[in-house]
């Protein structure tokens, strides 16, 4: 199935007629809107719904069913950017984002499912405006509080279960869930009735009734303390509240009431995560006074089991309407500021500990904890924005090289202009903000700004006398020169920095890229047996300690090497062991590059045709980053010549019928 659903974590129950009538609307409308109250189940009805079009239905959209998650966005800045990431386009081009997303759309067909637009109502609705205008293909499905307000929307009230069956099913199962050897009582049937009577049908306030049923509580008990739970607040309360609003309200209250003590302080300090989290952020995160570090998990895992946080993998997630109760206690405790400050100083160190080990055998790990906590470090950020602007520009400078592997360059370039554009004193943290800055200009094609920001950033290293940093500056220029046809320059960078301070390539981080770009100034300059050898030592240590990104590259010299040296399939292995390495990151742009590596190496062996596919489907990598192909100068020549060496071999017609092979094909083996 192509596209991207989250998985469904436990069954779903009920809304055949619901179902039924939204496959129809799909069919027919290109812009649905599910609407209603906190936990009635809008999501879930996305979700599954989605996913049967999806199985039953494929023909009606080929290009499959997307889903981009809105909930965790305070506000539009990053709308675009997570849509964008949602359909797998990790644009490195200068575009405005909506034209990068709507030429990556065009000619598909596909649904986008949009959750959770209830706090950005009025962007969302310009955003499927244009998209919907542009890419007459792409169909929309939004869950919301309230209705986009769109020309064409369709609108469907999603209602709370029925109060009969469904609503009693769905009781039982989630009872079930808890423990499924547990035997039904006498009288139980008619006091789960009474409890999904009494709540209404709404889906989230059962779950929660049902995780109050255990060992020592009876369904029985729990109709008899909800429904005094529900005539104490009704009469109480002070505010006005639509009815169901008040249902909902006064079970999440009540399960709040049931927590120990520690559940419910950690409850509230949980609320401070914004996207998923570990338990060891949870742990570093909300541990302290009353709350051990040793209790967290054992809390947590309580906490699942009142369906007041769910388990997703070895990750766990608070659903929005929990969250905010829980975030109005964390207030009423007086603890906001200082867990918002905790969380900013995890998620930093989190940042400075995955760049140290960059150059080392947690790469890999590393770089999965960061993008995991993508929505995190996010959050950190908006925060250091207003309260230490030189700690937010320290933050976005460390994040920039993971951003730029999974093709987060808009992302990375607005976080960084934000952040140094607020009052960062002269030092390392705005430096390195500075070099990471000009290497996202650099690699989205922005060459004159870039030169500038380049410039910038070597005069504040030499101020500063920061090794780092002029390790860091000099990459980024021996980067803008490479790519800009000067390996000359390129080299001369680098190896004036590196002599400089001598050391080990694997030091950190800068060190070794600019004994990358070292290697790729030599081939460049036809100093093919020093660039090899310098290649081929690296690699050697790349391999001991287990990095993978230096060692794809150096891959990719190796493979060019050996494709000038007469060697293509030396040239084709080396590439597909790039390509390997590529794929763990999911660099989009160094797999775009590989599979041309590759394709110019099958093409030197004879394989014309095999080669025409594999470049066809290089180029699908090219349009998600949003570029045409391109690489160092000395690629594209090697790209252009085998390609005209193919339609030789094959004549235009065969040509053209193997390359939209391959760009229509999910995969084309490389083996």
């Amino acid at each position: 199935m192509k596209g991207f659903i989250p998985q469904e974590t436990t069954s779903f129950v009920g809304r055949g007629p619901e179902l039924a009538r939204l496959e129809g609307l799909l069919a027919a409308r290109r812009l649905l809107t599910l609407t209603g109250a906190g936990g009635v189940g809008k999501t879930r009805l996305a979700q599954h719904a989605a996913v049967r079009l999806a199985e039953r239905a494929p023909e009606l959209f080929p290009d499959g069913v997307w889903w981009a998650d809105l909930a965790a966005l305070d506000g539009d800045d990053l709308l675009l950017a997570t849509v964008s990431d949602a359909v797998d386009l990790s644009d490195h081009s200068p575009r405005m984002p909506v034209e990068a997303l709507c030429a990556w759309l065009a000619g598909k067909r596909l649904l986008l499912v949009l959750d959770s637009c209830e706090h950005l109502v009025a962007p969302v609705a310009r955003l499927a405006g244009e998209l919907l205008a542009a890419v007459p293909g792409l169909s929309l499905l939004a869950t919301s509080r309230r209705p986009l307000e769109c020309d064409a929307e369709q609108v469907v009230e999603v209602a709370p279960l029925p109060a009969g069956a469904e609503s009693l099913d769905l009781f039982t199962q989630r009872v079930a869930d808890q423990d499924p050897r547990a035997p039904a009582a006498d009288g139980a049937a008619a006091a789960a009735e009474a409890i999904c009577r009494r709540l209404e049908g709404i889906p989230l306030a059962i779950e929660l009734a049902a995780a109050q049923v255990g060992p020592d509580t009876s369904v029985a008990d729990v109709a008899d303390r909800l429904g005094s739970r529900l005539k104490v607040l009704a009469r109480d309360t002070g505010f006005v509240w639509p009815r169901r609003h008040l249902t909902l309200r006064a079970t999440i209250g009540w399960s709040h009431e049931l927590c120990a003590p520690l559940e419910r302080l950690l409850w509230a300090r949980l609320t401070v995560f914004r996207g998923s989290f570990d338990l060891a952020s949870a742990r570093a995160i909300t541990a302290g006074g009353p709350l051990a570090a040793d209790d967290v998990a054992a809390c947590v895992e309580r906490l699942v089991t009142q369906s007041v946080v769910r388990r997703e993998g070895a990750r766990y997630r608070m659903l929005d309407t929990i969250r905010e109760y829980g975030r109005e206690w964390l207030r009423e405790l007086g603890e906001e500021e200082r867990l918002v400050a905790r969380h900013t100083d995890h998620f930093l160190a989190l940042a400075r500990w995955a760049e140290r080990s960059w150059p080392g055998s947690d790469q890999i790990h590393g770089y999965r904890l960061v993008e995991e906590a993508n929505t995190d470090l996010r959050t950190a950020l908006d925060h250091l924005a207003g309260s230490d602007p030189e700690r937010g520009a320290e933050l976005a400078g460390l994040l920039v090289f993971f951003w730029t592997c999974c093709g987060r360059l808009k992302e990375a370039r607005a976080a960084l202009e934000r952040a140094l554009a607020g009052p960062v004193p002269p030092g390392p943290a705005r430096t390195r903000a500075l070099a990471a800055l000009g290497v996202t200009l650099t690699l989205q094609g922005e060459y004159t700004e870039a030169l500038r920001v380049s410039d910038e950033a070597v005069h504040a290293a030499d101020a500063d006398g920061d090794k780092e940093g002029r390790f860091g500056a000099a990459y980024l220029a021996g980067l803008l020169a490479l790519l800009t046809g000067r390996a000359e320059d390129a080299r001369r960078t680098v190896v004036g920095a590196l002599t400089s301070a001598p050391g080990f390539a694997f030091d950190s981080p800068a060190r070794l890229r600019c004994h990358l770009v070292e290697v790729f100034a030599r081939t460049g300059l036809g100093d093919l047996e020093r660039a090899r050898r310098d290649a081929l030592e690296l690699g050697v240590h790349c391999e001991e300690i287990g990095e993978v990104w230096t060692r794809s590259y150096l891959d990719y010299q190796l493979s060019l090497i050996a494709l000038f040296q007469g060697s293509p399939r030396e040239a084709a292995a080396r590439a597909r062991t790039m390509l390997d390495a590529k794929r763990q990151l999911g660099d989009a742009f160094g797999i775009a590059l590989g599979l041309d590596l590759l394709a110019a190496a099958l093409a030197a062996d004879g394989e014309a045709e095999h080669a025409v596919r594999v470049y066809g489907h290089g180029e699908t990598y090219w349009r998600s980053v949003g570029h045409p192909q391109r690489g160092t100068p000395e690629l594209l020549g090697v790209r252009e010549e085998y390609e005209r060496a193919t339609r030789a071999a094959l004549g235009d017609d065969g040509y053209d019928r193997a390359y939209a092979s391959g760009a229509s094909s999910a995969a084309v083996p490389v083996r």
